[in-house]
């Protein structure tokens, strides 16, 4: 399916309250690219699986806004299946026929906005197009500081970016099931080269640059020496040279103080695993995995943007899901691949507005608040959206 989304009127975003973010792919060493007037944005979209359809629409439904609002052309391209319903019909969950789709968006100078898939899907996703790079933004809003576990003010104290290297270490390994003397056994094979480790570690480094200049880096040397024994190498000695502030943590406790201090995180950098466990765990300051959001990236300006909170099947179908990390992850998609801030803008101060008139979702409720559907809360945020973009005419 293909929808062409196309407006000749000119940009009117002047009194979005909400301030522009700078663009995290700035810090790679290909950003991507900016953006040129005659282009139109292609963005490749999949549905997911579990409530992926539900979140997915609603933000689908902001973008057709904010393109009534501008001159910018976008088309949607709607790809196929993906995760665990991927798998059971192609044996894959990423097939060849999402990947040849996927080549044609970037191809085209486009951009993947994901709903949630399964299996191996994402895995896969970042070695077939060499996505070394996830940002994990974890910005708590200011409406939902008393939403969640976590006291108030330690929240008011975290404004991290995870960076999570996507390439090496245990989850891009070989594995293998196999009898060794009538006994079975299960082997994992995996490794990280100097080269994969340099290149995220220039990436922490331009971005602690660009803001507080401090950099965490997490690891576990007793338990992976070897891995752990290269990151620290490095990242000491790169940091160094720039001058820039490091601090390192085991992943055990860089989990408790990531919850118990996050005021004294800046940029944190991880190898694969430690950054999917410390996104998930930092989804706890933000209220809600619900949510939570990122964008993996390649030095060749290509970008998969998609939430953090998985396929969620037990609630699919249910009209309960947070569609507020896929609104935020399409802001940063709108960004990061196609250099517009103010969109970004726009849609946080939308769902702000939709907060702070008492309406959220389920897992967000708090005393005096409206709980409403995942349909109506996107109507709310939409509503919103639309007046801010008529008083900014």
């Amino acid at each position: 399916m293909l929808k062409s989304l196309m407006n000749p009127v000119s940009d009117k975003f002047s009194r979005v309250t909400e301030a522009s973010k700078p663009r995290l792919t700035e810090t790679l060493h290909v950003p991507c690219a900016p953006w040129d007037p005659a282009r139109v944005h292609h963005i490749g979209l999949f549905l997911g699986e579990g409530v992926g359809p539900e979140v997915v629409r609603v933000a689908a439904s902001l973008l057709e806004v904010l393109s009534q609002a501008t001159s910018r052309r976008f088309e949607i391209h709607e790809g196929g299946l993906i995760g665990l319903p991927a798998k059971e019909l192609y044996g894959s969950s990423l097939s060849s026929e999402v990947i040849g789709f996927a080549e044609d968006i970037f191809d085209r100078g486009g951009a993947l906005f994901c709903g949630p898939g399964g299996d191996r899907f994402v895995y896969e996703m970042r070695r077939q197009f060499d996505l070394y790079c996830k940002f994990t933004p974890i910005e708590p809003l200011i409406e939902l500081r008393e939403a969640g576990q976590v006291r108030p003010e330690v929240v008011a104290s975290a404004d991290i970016i995870a960076i999570r290297e996507g390439m090496g270490g245990i989850y891009q390994g070989s594995w293998e099931e196999v009898d060794v003397e009538g006994d079975r056994v299960a082997r994992h094979r995996f490794e990280y080269r100097e080269s994969m480790v340099r290149r995220i570690v220039d990436v922490a480094i331009k971005l602690a640059s660009s803001r507080r200049g401090r950099i965490n880096v997490v690891l576990k040397p007793g338990g992976i020496p070897s891995i752990s024994s290269m990151w620290r190498r490095i990242a000491q000695e790169m940091t160094q040279e720039a001058g820039t502030a490091l601090a390192e943590l085991e992943i055990d406790n860089a989990v408790f103080q990531l919850i118990a201090n996050p005021g004294q995180f800046d940029v944190v950098l991880s190898p694969n695993m430690f950054g999917d466990v410390l996104a998930d765990c930092a989804a706890l300051l933000l209220a809600s995995r619900g949510l939570s959001y990122s964008g993996n990236f390649n030095d060749r300006g290509n970008g998969v943007y998609q939430t953090g909170h998985g396929a969620a099947r037990d609630i699919a179908g249910k009209d309960v899901a947070n569609p507020i990390g896929q609104i935020l992850s399409l802001g940063m998609m709108l960004r990061e691949s196609f250099c517009w801030p103010e969109a970004d803008a726009a849609l946080r101060q939308a769902v702000r507005e939709t907060l702070q008139q008492g309406k959220c979702t389920g897992d967000i409720a708090m005393p005096g608040h409206e709980v409403v559907g995942t349909a109506e809360f996107g109507q709310l945020v939409k509503a919103n959206l639309e007046r801010l973009l008529a008083d900014a005419a």
